[in-house]
């Protein structure tokens, strides 16, 4: 029943006489009041490896009820694949040519200084905004203070926490791929940071609350207790398709896995033997697993504490992760392995449970989104609100998502190259770009109805003529505005 009937109905029960009807009418301005608590998830190179995405490989049946008690999106896009530019633009409502930021050093508020970031607009709406874990990039100086009503806690990574064995302390930050050691779930950092966002949840009281849990895990090094380990001891891990050797992808797309190799138990050049792919991808899907499990308790919690009848829980990946496809580990493309990202919301009002939604979303579209979800003034951000999704209604997005990443990281300034990707339901289109005189040095074209894989690059097919002239177009449009 909607605010207005029931008030309705309680006027003909006050014209009537009725004391309750009085008493209740009281309490109406209080309910009106009370605001939409947002309990914003984020996890660290997840892919959609759950089980809720149909990936046979993966338990995580914490996500995966949470999938079954909202909406989950399976055409949901990052704006660039990596930590730093993908968490500042969702949180800012920016794509990254707005903030500036394209790599892991620079801050946002560099090019944008005074603008508000999604938390921030919370905080200035009355909400009580805490960060627990990693929800910006994890260094201390990529923190920003004016999101929070209260300092971060457990944000900025350290070795304590990344790993438990002292085997591995004494080499960190980086030691081995992979790590299991014998202790309890608190040991590590996603085990810490879950005990801290349920004591949170547990003395935030009565104030409207907008709590931001970051897990690391999945991201390298996969590291969990011993215990999710010997859950999947028996099971083998299939190894990732050798499509290595894709057909007429430009060398801008391709790179050394350059994050992995410098782990101490992996070779600096050449190809992952067969044995440390199963044991990457084993233990990949064992720190998804681990990770499940804390953002079990923590919703656990919420429900315990009567928080769920109030409170939308939104669980995101910055970003998605090669595991040896087309010969790569890690992030930074613009394919789709890297920049598909899992989204779930699940909205208290229970108006789109259980339902998968094929609309083609972005990332930067969550502040807006959000914002109207809690009942907020539309902000200002370069994203456009998906809520109609949640609240079972007719959507008519745009259809479209942008992503972008440059051909390498390291620039003081500006990327002398960008590659821009458009992701449709049906195909992926990219141009790589010399920024400094607009020319278009290399385009990549991959139809989703034949190519899921992207494996074979078609641009050059004539049959596609009539689209590249319309995406390239779409493109140029993204990046003027």
């Amino acid at each position: 029943m909607t605010d207005f009937k029931f008030i309705q109905k309680l006027s003909l029960l006050l014209l009537r006489g009725s004391s309750v009807a009085c008493m209740v009418l009281l309490t109406i301005p209080v309910l009106a009041q009370k605001k939409t608590n947002v309990l914003f998830i984020v996890v660290d190179d997840l892919r959609p490896a759950l089980g809720s995405y149909d990936d046979k490989n993966a338990s995580s049946p914490n996500i995966d009820q949470l999938a079954a008690n909202g909406t989950l999106f399976t055409n949901a896009y990052c704006q660039q694949a990596v930590c730093a530019p993908s968490r500042a633009s969702f949180m800012t409502g920016k794509k990254p040519d707005h903030t500036q930021v394209w790599n892991l050093e620079t801050h946002f508020r560099k090019a944008l200084p005074n603008v508000v970031t999604l938390p921030q607009y919370f905080k200035n709406n009355g909400y009580y905004t805490r960060q627990i874990g990693k929800i910006y990039h994890d260094p201390k100086v990529a923190q920003d203070p004016l999101s929070w009503s209260v300092p971060e806690l457990l944000a900025v990574t350290t070795n304590k926490g990344k790993y438990a064995l002292e085997s591995n302390l004494a080499k960190a930050p980086k030691s081995t791929a992979t790590e299991w050691a014998d202790v309890a779930d608190s040991a590590y950092i996603d085990g810490m940071v879950a005990d801290a966002a349920i004591k949170e949840l547990n003395q935030v009281g009565n104030k409207p609350f907008f709590l931001a849990v970051g897990f690391r895990r999945p991201h390298l090094p996969f590291t969990a207790p011993l215990s999710y380990w010997k859950k999947n001891q028996n099971r083998i891990f299939p190894l990732s398709p050798d499509t290595a050797k894709a057909t007429k992808v430009p060398d801008f797309s391709k790179h050394n896995s350059v994050e992995l190799r410098g782990y101490t138990d992996i070779p600096d050049l050449g190809p992952i033997d067969e044995k440390k792919s199963a044991e990457l991808i084993k233990g990949y899907y064992t720190s998804v697993t681990f990770m499940d499990e804390q953002v079990g308790k923590v919703l656990n919690e919420l429900k315990r504490l009567n928080l769920d009848k109030n409170t939308i829980v939104v669980l995101l990946s910055d970003h998605g992760f090669h595991l040896g496809e087309h010969g790569l580990w890690g992030k930074t493309t613009n394919s789709k392995l890297d920049t598909r990202v899992p989204l779930i919301i699940a909205d208290p009002e229970k108006l789109a449970v259980g339902k998968k939604s094929s609309s083609v979303v972005q990332l930067v579209d969550l502040y807006a989104t959000l914002s109207e979800l809690c009942g907020l003034q539309k902000p200002d951000t370069d994203g456009q609100s998906f809520a109609k999704i949640i609240k079972g209604k007719p959507f008519t997005g745009s259809g479209v998502a942008f992503s972008q990443f440059p051909n390498q990281m390291a620039y003081t300034n500006r990327p002398a190259i960008m590659g821009y990707t458009m992701h449709t339901a049906n195909f992926s289109y990219t141009e790589w770009i010399e920024l400094q005189t607009n020319k278009v040095l290399a385009r990549e074209l991959y139809d989703y109805r034949t190519d899921q894989a992207e494996n074979h690059n078609v641009v050059a097919d004539a049959k596609y003529k009539k689209q590249i002239i319309g995406f390239s177009k779409q493109i140029s449009t993204y990046r003027l505005n």
